[in-house]
């Protein structure tokens, strides 16, 4: 058997490789959208991909099914209960895919979504009366379980599916042997969890004993332990999960970012386009091109895009040199395709140009302190996650997750004249609030350098 776990950092999200070493017949689950490394990888190792199967139709990334389709052949194979526009082959419970001595055996488990399935991977050469692991996409991560609540706006209640997910974990993947291996859709990081894992892989006895929501009990307590707590949604996501059931336009990873001038970004600028400042906190309040959001390429960048950028959205990025097709792939990742191009030499561009050149005030956790001491009307942004915030935070601080920032910017309108410093965990999310709300027309916006985390020791009695 050949079995390889693709893991993409950037998006905490696991693909997988399974083949037959002796047939040459290969699967790919859940591939992300840029598939030359599962081409190159099955080549490598004498493999035809002949199948693509979809665990369930995702809402974080978009999904290579149809690229990896178009460049090897292959078919899509999806869970019986969804209804995909593309060509597809229906995978029913209990269907079993034979490699060779690999076999795929395929569970329905509902509950993230209706058509949600894993994978039970036999290696009948090695094993024939064992599965070698299980590949349970977002219906089992290591240390959590998959949301139910992410389609509850789209007419499937979250108890609905909090009941199948349920029935699924119970009857269908802990009644595998406790030395199955446990590959999961996603790790820590996700959105679709709340307490995944830095671990990529576990076996499904660890999950029964340590797992918070594989314990002993009722159903409705289930419910209940799955759905508190759980961090805001990207506004991406309901983008992702309807273009991931159609058939869309094809993502071309090998594309350049067109170079752009300082005048042909002005442009675009100034009929609606986003201007995309990909490079970290520092260069950024060093001076960017006004009315830029930053979002560094550094961190969960296509996420934190998704959540502050419209998919409808015309993009300009302004990114390091080199960095350009980094930053396109990644947006391509989640579906963000209209990216109209790259300011060439943004250094020199904005050196030449400095009328349209700003700078980002950035405060160290004593300056902050300091300004609340001194300036009486001073609004101070969270925009960490609640859950964050109730582990410790400044009195008095207004709470609107980044991921929700978008959505709630104009309820925050009535703040637009007065002078508002913005904190996160680190200093990453700040820098991309404080942009977003300078770019909306606020006149006073800081971010703090360190975030909580530097301001938390210098409070004397002031945290909540």
């Amino acid at each position: 058997m050949i079995f390889e776990q693709h893991y993409l950092d950037c998006l905490s999200q696991a693909s997988y490789l399974v083949g037959d070493e002796r047939t040459g017949r290969a699967v790919v689950v859940d591939p992300r959208r840029d598939v030359a490394d599962y081409v190159a990888s099955a080549a490598e190792h004498g493999l035809r991909i002949e199948l693509v199967i979809e665990t369930h139709f995702h809402a974080d990334f978009l999904s290579g099914h149809l690229e990896l389709a178009a460049a090897t052949g292959a078919e899509i194979g999806v869970g019986a209960a969804g209804t995909p526009s593309f060509p597809h082959r229906p995978l029913a419970h209990g269907e079993r895919i034979e490699l060779g001595d690999v076999v795929l055996e395929i569970r329905a488990t509902p509950g993230h979504t209706p058509e949600s399935i894993s994978v039970v991977v036999w290696d009948l050469a090695t094993d024939p009366d064992r599965p070698y692991g299980v590949l349970t996409g977002d219906t089992l991560f290591i240390g959590d379980v998959g949301r139910p609540d992410l389609l509850a706006s789209v007419g499937v209640s979250a108890e609905e599916l909090g009941r199948h997910l349920h029935r699924s974990l119970h009857e269908q993947l802990l009644t595998l042997p406790d030395g199955t291996r446990v590959f999961p859709g996603h790790g820590a990081g996700s959105a679709c969890g709340r307490q995944l894992s830095t671990e990529t892989v576990s076996t499904i006895g660890e999950q029964r004993r340590s797992n918070y929501a594989l314990a002993d009990m009722t159903v409705e307590r289930f419910l209940e332990v799955v759905t508190e707590g759980q961090p805001a949604a990207p506004g991406y996501f309901s983008y992702d999960a309807g273009l991931n059931k159609s058939d869309r336009l094809l993502f071309d990873e090998s594309a350049p970012a067109a170079p752009l001038t300082l005048d042909e970004v002005l442009r675009l600028r100034d009929g609606g386009a986003v201007v995309l400042d990909a490079r970290d906190g520092a260069a950024f309040a060093a001076g960017h091109l006004e009315g830029s959001v930053n979002v560094a390429l550094d961190g969960r960048f296509a996420e934190f895009v998704g959540s502050v950028v419209r998919p409808t959205d015309t993009i300009v990025l302004v990114t390091e040199p080199g960095d350009e097709h980094e930053a396109r792939v990644r947006l391509g990742r989640i579906g963000f395709d209209r990216v109209a191009g790259v300011l060439a030499d943004p250094y020199g561009s904005m050196v030449e140009r400095q009328e349209v050149v700003r700078r980002a005030s950035r405060l160290t956790a004593a300056e902050f302190l300091e300004r609340r001491r001194a300036v009486a009307d001073l609004v101070v942004l969270d925009v960490r996650t609640h859950g964050e915030h109730q582990l410790g935070s400044v009195d008095g601080a207004v709470v609107v997750p980044v991921a929700r920032l978008g959505d709630e910017i104009e309820l925050l309108s009535a703040h637009r004249e007065r002078p508002v410093v913005v904190f996160c965990a680190g200093g990453y999310r700040s820098s991309l609030a404080a942009s977003l709300l300078r770019a909306h027309g606020f006149s006073d916006v800081s971010d703090v350098l360190g975030g909580y985390g530097a301001v938390a020791p210098l409070l004397s009695g002031t945290t909540t």
